[in-house]
């Protein structure tokens, strides 16, 4: 048997599972079917919350929309945070519909010229990845007759400790090596063009809060030295974020608090040169990952060579994170629970598969579950965040799952 990964504490300790108040088996017959995942935006509100409660007066939240870009849920995270951050075109339009220009952010190192036109032309900040984006920036904003708002991608020359995708201290696709954005500045300011500062980050799915901590305290000095550098104060310092999630067994949640109390002392302490300069924590799964369950329905149990297998109507397709194949290298649990019987004593060691035709779609693998039979619901947690569209959901012509968004987020201090 196979441990799971902790249940998060909105759903820890429930019988029957609901979600925003709701019966899960009620939001599938809402719903119409399964596989389903439903996000709770009453439970984003409250990261949201949480977090400008640990944060020093003034920075920043910015939602990475590729975490999650369901356009209703987005919809209701835009008035709870400062920013938005996308990575392609269609992300920039799905924010537009939600968020002032102004408030957006445009990563991503393979931006199209079209993709920079409409970022240009409805005036959102470029987070420029190269000399050579920036070159074309400037040239695009001047057919168009509009000076582009450019901010500088930094490629830090450290990394964020324990991070699980590790982003600085090494050559890297993102962003522009730290020594040599300074002249990157300076060319950026002869232009003409709207400065509007950096975009460092250094990692991200980090548990380790001395880790991040150390990060954000390294990214403040690095902001400072490349301005003295470049001989200009950047307007923002967007700090990148880096908090993760506890998926797995043994996995303990960042100390939001204690991280934010650091970054307080850190910003107290900042260079003259930062003195005028705003601030900003940039996060996608932490704000959202524990706020969506995936459901999906059992459509078979089978035993073979000595093992059970839970065959449900789901998989890989639409939750690819949970089978293991997104970014891990050792296969572990998420949490997972049969949906009307959360509390019951577990009787089996048994794997939950999907219904694709290979054996990489496992969505838990050798855990315990009390007897499970046909037609019952299993909720796969955790999934508010690189679910649905980070997975192959066009693989052997199954339909996409639903969503469902369900209750309500209420703008905290500082949320616009």
């Amino acid at each position: 048997m196979k441990p799971i990964g902790p249940i998060p504490p909105a759903f820890a300790g429930q019988r029957r599972l609901t979600i925003g108040g709701e019966d899960a088996e009620a939001l599938v017959a809402r719903a119409g079917d399964t596989p389903l995942f439903v996000y709770d935006l009453g439970l984003v509100a409250g990261r949201v919350d949480l977090l400008r409660t640990a944060l020093p007066p003034g920075v920043g939240i910015h939602y990475a929309i590729k975490a999650n870009p369901h356009p209703e849920l987005l919809a209701g995270i835009a008035p709870l945070v400062d920013g938005l951050d996308v990575a392609s075109g269609g992300e920039l339009a799905h924010a537009l519909a939600v968020k002032p220009a102004a408030e957006i952010s445009f990563a991503g190192p393979g931006k199209r010229d079209d993709e920079l036109a409409a970022a240009i032309a409805a005036g959102a900040t470029l987070n420029a990845e190269s000399e050579g984006e920036v070159a074309r920036a400037i040239a695009i904003g001047e057919r168009l007759g509009i000076g582009p708002r450019v901010a500088v991608r930094v490629n830090p020359d450290f990394e964020l400790r324990g991070s699980g995708m590790r982003m600085g201290g090494r050559a890297s696709p993102f962003g522009v090596d730290a020594a040599r954005v300074p002249a990157l500045v300076r060319t950026i300011l002869a232009s003409g063009a709207a400065w509007r500062g950096f975009h460092i980050f250094a990692g991200s799915q980090a548990l380790d809060s001395a880790a991040i901590v150390e990060t954000q305290a390294a990214t403040v000095a690095l902001a400072a030295r490349l301005a003295d550098e470049a001989g200009a104060a950047p307007p923002l310092v967007n700090l990148g974020g880096g908090f993760g999630i506890p998926y797995f067994a043994g996995d303990l949640p960042v100390d939001v608090a204690a991280v934010g109390a650091a970054l307080g002392e850190a910003l107290g302490a900042r260079p003259a040169v930062l003195a005028d300069s705003a601030f900003a924590i940039e996060l996608g799964r932490w704000l959202v990952a524990e706020a969506g369950v995936y459901l999906t329905r059992v459509v078979d149990v089978k035993d073979s060579g000595g093992e059970c297998f839970v065959i449900v109507d789901g998989g890989l397709h639409h939750q690819l994170a949970a089978s293991g194949n997104l970014g891990t290298v050792v296969r572990r649990n998420y949490p997972v629970a049969v949906a009307g019987r959360m509390g019951e004593t577990a009787t089996r060691t048994a794997s939950v598969v999907g219904c694709l035709c290979t054996p990489l779609d496992r969505l838990a693998d050798k855990i315990a579950l009390p007897e499970v039979a046909v037609g019952e619901l299993v909720a796969v947690f955790l999934a508010g965040a690189y679910g649905a569209t980070a997975s192959p959901a066009a693989f052997l012509g199954h339909p996409p799952a639903r969503e469902l968004v369900v209750g309500r987020g209420t703008a905290g201090p500082g949320g616009r």
